[in-house]
Formats: structure tokens, sequence, C-alpha cells
């Protein structure tokens, strides 16, 4: 069994496939939770991290590490990648690897009892999610996001920190909302979009654009939608 991957006893074990800034939080939100015990973290894009210490555990390696892991009998995974279409490009890999996608609560997040979660979704410290809500799989709610009543998130969408979302508002698959931007009541944002930090989103944005500004306004196509990167 590889370094640092002693498991405790009567929880699962979980690898964290992200190793920065966002998977820290990531591992801090698990062990607070404590259903699962971190065996490590997994790194595709810095080979060279391979056996170095990382929040308290050790980098194991990059996807080739998949299946070596499943035969060791980690059965859970949660992406702990920022970007949202790599987020959900590697949550496919794991699931085709045979993972269940774990989803991970912040204790001091308030999240309505009727709410319904997707897979390898995070919701961060000091959220609130109100009844009525449907978050998709893999989305990041992240610190001191507030998502009201009756909203629909899509799978891959990244509400950054500080975002305010009115009641009945709907935000397509994949989309990034930047720190602090607020989105008036019954408005969609399409999939595949990015709005800008600050933004006071209050009218329909479509898919796949950059849109920013008080009131946000669609400023050129996101060039990026729907590649991996």
């Amino acid at each position: 069994m590889a370094e640092g991957m002693a498991q405790a006893p009567g929880r699962p074990r979980l690898v964290i496939w992200g190793a920065s800034g966002h998977a820290l939080v990531v591992a801090d939100i698990v062990r607070l939770d404590d259903r699962y015990d971190v065996v490590g973290f997994l790194d595709s894009l810095s080979p060279g991290r391979k056996g170095q210490p990382f929040a308290g555990k050790t980098v194991l390696g990059g996807q080739e590490q998949l299946a070596a892991l499943r035969r060791q009998g980690v059965d859970s995974l949660i992406v702990a990648v920022g970007d949202c279409q790599a987020r959900l490009s590697l949550a496919a890999l794991a699931q085709a690897a045979g993972f269940s996608l774990a989803v991970a609560v912040h204790p001091a997040a308030i999240v309505a009892r009727d709410v319904g979660i997707g897979a390898g979704t995070v919701v961060a410290a000091g959220c609130a999610i109100n009844p009525g809500t449907r978050i998709g799989a893999n989305v990041i709610v992240n610190t001191g996001a507030i998502v009201d009543h009756e909203c629909v998130v899509e799978d891959g969408v990244h509400l950054g920190p500080g975002v305010h979302l009115a009641g009945r508002v709907s935000i397509g698959r994949g989309t990034w909302l930047g720190i602090g931007t607020t989105v008036s009541d019954k408005v969609r944002i399409g999939a595949g979009s990015v709005v800008g930090a600050g933004s006071l989103v209050l009218r329909d944005i479509p898919d796949g654009v950059v849109a920013y500004g008080v009131p946000a306004r669609t400023v050129r196509k996101n060039d990026l939608c729907g590649a991996e990167q």
C-alpha cells in the first residue's frame, strides 16, 4: 500500500484529484465532515510532484494511479479543480474507472432539507442554500455564496466566493460566476459562460459568452467553452 494510505477503521477511503489551493479547501471540508479517510492527492499536470507532501498527505501521481487505487480498495473520489470544463472531464474519467464521486459540505454551511445536491459537489463554509433548489453534479458553491429559493444550478458550475443568487435563478452547465457576482430573481445564465467578478446580472445571459459589469453585458464569445483545459 502506498505511503500515507493507512485506513481509519470503519470509514471509506477517498482520493482527491487536484493538489492546489482549491484542493486545500476541499480536503479541509472532507476532514471536518469526518465521513471519509483521505488517502492522498492526484496531480495530472505536474508529474514531478509525485511523492511530495501536500495538505498532510502525499501526491500519489496522476491519472495513471486510478486503476491501482481501485485495486487497493479506494472507492471514492472528489475532483478539486476550479476550472469547470476540466472538473467535468476529470469526474467522467473517475467514474469510468469505477469511482463513486463524493459530496463535500462544510459543517458551517446551511443547506435546506429539501435541496438536492449532485455527486462530486463541494459546498464551502458560510454558504446558504435555500428550499426548492437543485444543485447539480461537480458544482462548486464557494465560500460565503448564497443560493436562494427554487434555483437550478446545473452540473459543473462554479459559484465564486460571495456570489448571491436571488430566487428562481437558473445557471447552465459549466458556467463560472466570479467572486461577488449578484444575479437578480428569475434570471437565466446559459451554459459554458463566464460572468466577471463583481457583476450585477439583471437580464438573461446566453450560452457560451463572457459577460461582466454593473449591470452585466455580454462582451464576447467564450472561446474556451466546451474545450478541455
